[in-house]
């Protein structure tokens, strides 16, 4: 059915008798309708202390100088020894809740004095917390020494007042999971959180979690709600996850392995960030893929290509172990992991990896539709002999799987031409192009993928930003995106990067959305993916619209697609010069569209930036247009302007 409203809506927008003479000098295409997407990475603290909706930091004691310089098992956490009371307070790995998660904390009550004894936590940057909202509460504990203890749990703001708490007794010697609910009165950016043993004895803790109640989409272990709502107010096609450099990691032993991701909370496995601090896995493989579910995208996970990243170590340092590849011999079982999440994403409930996704609450499939193999990587032998021994077996064995190969991280150079040739010759269905380059580069490249072959590997642009957040910076990205929609035919996918920075825990810039515990600011860049987002075709449609006095003006990009769902038909004007310029618009061709239309505008000073000061600087404004067949539009210096013409299947 799809296919036949396709063809009926290239048929009465393309082919239509009645306009044969007019569209004699019309060229047009079907483009792809997944082109605009978002890529979530962990850097930035874009995970733990950032979308993941924990905020107990270092909840499982797992912390250690490998994740970050000075962090040990107890960053975050404050031993708590107040109205005279004293003990002792250890970290031990003897018994723990899973192999998987080895270190929990042990307190020993000697004395109880007025208060108790016990932990506190300083969550990311302090506790945000709202009054009135509701908070679940949990820990694990096991019973040491005694036969119970009575347990106060406090929320306190930055006086040390109590704004929330509630009570539990331990009543087991193995580990209990302990859960409550806490109901905050008074709104906080910084509160802390307050674990007190109230009786002499001794207990065994882990896994200390506060999670809001509302998430987005109220999920269990779900996602920060307003930021989450942030990214899915994009509107994107796909998500790309959960790297970037994260994926293929620093060392074999530092690769993400999807498996390690999913489960109960406590029996993940927690790791080294490659950017420099601690991933919980909290946000793992059943996270990602719901949230992409929830927020109608299609799921994009890149895993490694059987081979760790060629920077691992610092290999711009003395000592750096650089690229190294899994054993061969042990390529088999990866080739298997591989197969195992495809099954696990799309099986029925009675296969092995189905049943694991239904067990945690999702029997459908999730509809996987692409998978990335590698990221960045350096095109050596080692890569290409593991990349094609995972390329062709899923190749095999589920040929509806888009596989995505990887040409390095810049728009030319060896690795670009030794992956693309690689590409070519294994007949890889797709290729990760990445790059991060000054404005003036995309103004000036808007031509780059007109003469690709269209016979060979598309393209997925990845990772691709200016270097900047101001408007200049987003206006030559909205250049740069005409070109992509104009090459929609080879350029099948692309997306921003980085996704999220939080506030004073950036390793990279720029990024699309910038946030701190309470508060989230857009880009101007984002609002540009967003306006491309929302006004999507899959037809694309030249010599519609022309400039009215230079058709060579390089200060200008343009494009006009169809979306054959809607029957709109949009326009996207794009002026990066000082001055107002004027385009030609000849709607002539289209069928089933009338005048009634919406005008978008986003435009401004060159250097103007949003900020947490100043969040709203720049940001697109609506109003409604009349069209006509023909009628000149004159756009505003340094703008983007969309025109959606309102039409019908």
């Amino acid at each position: 059915m799809k296919n036949r409203l396709f063809t009926l809506a290239f048929v009465l927008g393309v082919i239509c008798p009645a306009h044969s003479q007019q569209r004699k000098n019309i060229s047009s295409k079907a483009i792809s309708p997944d082109l605009i997407g978002v890529f979530f990475e962990d850097i930035n603290y874009a995970a733990d202390g950032g979308l993941y909706a924990e905020l107990i930091q270092n909840r499982s004691f797992e912390y250690s100088p490998t994740d970050h310089g000075g962090w040990n098992s107890f960053t975050a956490w404050e031993y708590i020894t107040q109205g005279y009371g004293y003990g002792a307070l250890s970290v031990e790995t003897t018994s723990p809740v899973h192999p998987n998660n080895p270190h929990y904390a042990v307190l020993k009550v000697e004395e109880v004095g007025q208060e108790g004894i016990g932990l506190k936590n300083s969550g990311f940057d302090g506790i945000p917390v709202k009054a009135g909202e509701k908070y679940n509460f949990s820990v694990f504990i096991a019973q040491q020494d005694g036969s119970s203890m009575p347990m106060q749990v406090k929320l306190l703001n930055k006086k040390g007042e109590t704004i929330g708490e509630t009570t539990f007794t331990t009543t087991s010697k193995d580990w209990k999971k302990y859960t409550a609910t806490i109901t905050v009165t008074q709104s906080q950016d910084s509160a802390s959180l307050v674990l007190l043993a109230k009786a002499k004895g001794k207990i065994a803790i882990d896994m200390v979690s506060l999670f809001p109640q509302n998430t987005f989409k109220n999920r269990v272990n779900g996602l920060r709600a307003d930021l989450a709502q942030t990214i899915a107010d994009l509107k994107p096609k796909f998500m790309r996850f959960p790297g970037g450099c994260l994926v293929h990691g620093d060392g074999l032993g530092n690769m993400y392995r999807w498996k390690n991701t999913i489960g109960p909370v406590e029996q993940r496995v927690a790791q080294k960030n490659i950017w420099g601090y601690h991933q919980t896995a909290g946000l793992g493989y059943f996270e990602y893929f719901q949230f992409c579910e929830d927020m109608g995208a299609k799921p994009l996970p890149v895993v490694p290509a059987g081979v760790s990243c060629q920077n691992s170590g610092g290999t711009w340092r003395i000592g750096g172990t650089g690229q190294k590849g899994i054993q061969l011999n042990e390529m088999p079982d990866y080739v298997q992991e591989v197969l195992d999440l495809i099954e696990w994403a799309n099986g029925p409930v009675t296969s092995t990896w189905g049943a694991k996704r239904a067990a945690a609450g999702h029997p459908k499939p999730f509809h996987l539709e692409y998978v990335g193999i590698g990221n960045e990587d350096k095109i050596t032998p080692e890569f290409k002999e593991r990349f094609k021994m995972i390329h062709d077996v899923v190749k095999a064995k589920h040929p509806e799987i888009t596989v995505i190969g990887t040409v390095g991280p810049a728009p030319d150079g060896e690795d670009f031409e030794l992956g693309w040739k690689f590409a070519n010759k294994e007949n890889v269905p797709m290729v990760d192009e990445h790059y991060y380059m000054k404005p003036e580069w995309f103004l000036a490249n808007q031509k780059r993928y007109d003469t690709y072959d269209r016979l060979k590997s598309k393209v997925y642009l990845g990772e691709y930003a200016s270097w900047g957040n101001s408007l200049f910076n987003a206006i030559a990205e909205a250049a740069y995106m005409t070109s992509l929609e104009r090459n929609g035919d080879v350029v099948r996918l692309s997306s921003y990067a980085p996704l999220l920075a939080k506030a004073g825990h950036t390793q990279w810039n720029p990024d699309m959305i910038y946030f701190n515990n309470t508060t989230i600011y857009r880009t101007a860049n984002y609002y540009v993916q967003q306006l491309f987002s929302t006004n999507e075709g899959d037809m694309y449609h030249s010599n519609v619209v022309t400039p009215a006095i230079n058709k060579a003006d390089t200060a200008l990009a343009y494009s006009c697609v169809r979306n054959s769902k809607t029957g709109d038909v949009i326009l996207k004007l794009v002026n990066s010069s000082k001055v107002e310029k004027s385009f030609n618009v000849n709607l002539s061709q289209f069928k089933g569209i009338g005048t009634k239309a919406v005008v978008t505008i986003l435009t401004g000073d060159a250097t103007v930036e949003n900020s947490f000061e100043t969040p709203d600087k720049v940001k697109p404004v609506t109003s409604n247009f009349k069209a006509a067949r023909n009628f000149t539009y004159t756009v505003q210096p340094m703008s983007l302007t969309v025109i959606n013409v309102k039409g019908n299947r």
